[in-house]
């Protein structure tokens, strides 16, 4: 029986990936009658193996299915739903947001920081990619079935690339991260997945912090030297991509050598921030110049990522913004952090009325008006160069080298500010200023929290509320110190159920 549930599991697998990229010309036949093992003999099907995983990390919706009906498997991903959304929740659990009274209140719980393991704001990611996981080692388990070649390595780097991308999101916020405490590289991990199982739930937890990181940086190296290279395509890992991966991993991890050399490597080959002139139109079209690597989202699919932030964004003719319900919006003192010749001001936030009240609202997942896109359906931004360049300015500063630091922050905020002029800086003002600018640059982009996180910080709300000048309701919660155990997000009490073995993290 549990044989053939792996095997209904895999071939939705193979189905879903049939409708999954709306950027390909795949083969519309279904593989669903087919056993797995005369199906996993076809090389096409290897491919639509890798793209079902790479849609997986959005999740999809029914419109994927032309029946109208949800796929088997469908639903996957941790970008797609309101409830655990990445896209918001390492955000909305620091001081980039406030919840908005008139918003419907989803993630709460997770604002004020109530985890539990019954929690989806912070327990969905933990299932969710095991899932997206299973995807990119089902085609590995098959991976005999090609002759020696180009393709075979190529099917081999694109699925450990996906698997160890995805490891690295659940260790960095179930576990400790190496930079966060002394301690850290030598305390529980999580399971490192390398075989086909739909059904695990990620166990055992048989590895250290460390070990994981081992693994993650062995499946990239592989990666790297093995892929491919698409330099066009940012719908799927390439080499810049990988490196540009491997100075976000490097810099967790407190090695800044690697991680100043991963980061170089990726900026000589996709050096573009993305230019002023184009910068907007990242978070309301399919521009990728700045973009490494982008979670494909089409009008068919209909993924509206962006709804955990806000309903309604929907620019006027004359230029005026109609009214924006937000779920959650952002503080006075971060929105006056942008000057108003920052580029990303306008293109991040709007300030909008919902019913009398004006906000401060987030239109960064939102911004597709006028495109022929639905609200808040666009692509999910993975990895952009900006943050490469923030990476290794951050690990160069670590050791000594504030030449380079000051020669990317330039770089970088020539594409940001309509009338930069160049600025050398040292010290703590160039530390602060690589702080800012990483605050400001990828804001409402998965990062807040983990900045917090791995640099051992305070999390120190300000005391504002919701209203334009500051006023309103404060959160409850404003103070989170380093040693704070809900640092490390609970294993959900589901996965428990499943495998009592599986260990939950201290303080749940």
């Amino acid at each position: 029986m549990k044989n053939n549930i792996i095997k209904i599991a895999a071939l939705s697998i193979l189905t879903l990936g049939v409708f999954t990229s709306c950027e390909r010309e795949l083969d519309q036949s279904s593989f669903s009658q087919a056993p797995l093992d005369q199906a996993m003999k076809d090389p096409k099907n290897f491919t639509q193996a890798i793209d079902g995983a790479y849609s997986a990390i959005k999740g999809v919706s029914t419109a994927n299915n032309p029946s109208g009906s949800a796929l088997p498997g469908s639903g996957l991903g941790y970008f797609n739903n309101d409830t655990g959304n990445q896209i918001i929740i390492p955000d909305l659990t620091t001081d980039n947001l406030i919840v908005n009274p008139q918003g419907r209140q989803s993630n709460f719980t997770a604002y004020n920081w109530s985890f539990s393991a019954n929690n989806a704001s912070v327990t969905g990611l933990f299932t969710q990619g095991y899932a997206v996981i299973a995807r990119a080692n089902m085609p590995l388990s098959y991976l005999d079935n090609l002759p020696a070649g180009t393709f075979k390595n190529n099917i081999e780097a694109h699925a450990r690339a996906i698997r160890a991308a995805v490891h690295f999101d659940l260790v960095r916020a179930y576990c400790k991260i190496p930079t966060q405490s002394s301690d850290a590289n030598a305390s529980l991990g999580i399971s490192y997945v390398k075989t086909f199982n739909p059904k695990d739930p990620g166990t055992p937890r048989d590895l250290s912090v460390a070990q994981v990181y081992d693994n993650i940086i062995a499946d990239l190296n592989f990666a790297l030297a093995n892929i491919t290279d698409e330099p066009g395509n940012k719908s799927r890992f390439n080499k810049a991509s990988i490196n540009g991966l491997l100075s976000r991993i490097y810099l967790y991890k407190g090695d800044y050598n690697n991680a100043v050399t991963a980061g170089n490597a990726s900026i000589a080959l996709s050096s573009s921030v993305g230019p002023i002139a184009k910068f907007a139109n990242i978070w309301k079209s399919n521009e990728s110049e700045g973009v490494l690597f982008k979670i494909l989202n089409s009008p068919q699919e209909n993924v509206t990522v962006g709804v955990a932030y806000q309903q309604g964004y929907n620019p006027q003719a004359d230029g005026s913004v109609g009214q924006i319900k937000s779920e959650y919006v952002v503080p006075k003192s971060l929105y006056d952090l942008y000057t108003t010749t920052d580029v990303r001001k306008s293109a991040y936030m709007v300030r909008a009325p919902f019913q009398t009240t004006q906000r401060n609202h987030v239109i960064k997942w939102g911004n597709s008006a006028g495109t022929g896109t639905p609200l808040n359906v666009v692509e999910v931004k993975y990895l952009r160069t900006a943050e490469v360049y923030l990476n290794v300015a951050e690990a160069a500063y670590k050791l000594g080298n504030e030449a380079l630091a000051n020669t990317l922050l330039g770089t970088l905020k020539a594409q940001r500010y309509t009338d930069y002029t160049t600025v050398t800086l040292t010290g703590t003002a160039l530390w602060n200023e690589i702080m800012l600018q990483r605050r400001l640059e990828l804001a409402f982009e998965n990062d807040r929290f983990y900045t917090f996180k791995r640099q051992g910080r305070t999390m120190q709300r300000t005391g504002e509320g919701p209203n334009i000048d500051g006023t309103g309701s404060a959160s409850l919660v404003q103070t989170i110190q380093p040693t704070d155990t809900r640092w490390q997000w609970p294993i959900p009490q589901t996965a428990i159920n499943i495998t009592p073995s599986l260990q939950q993290n201290p303080g749940y």
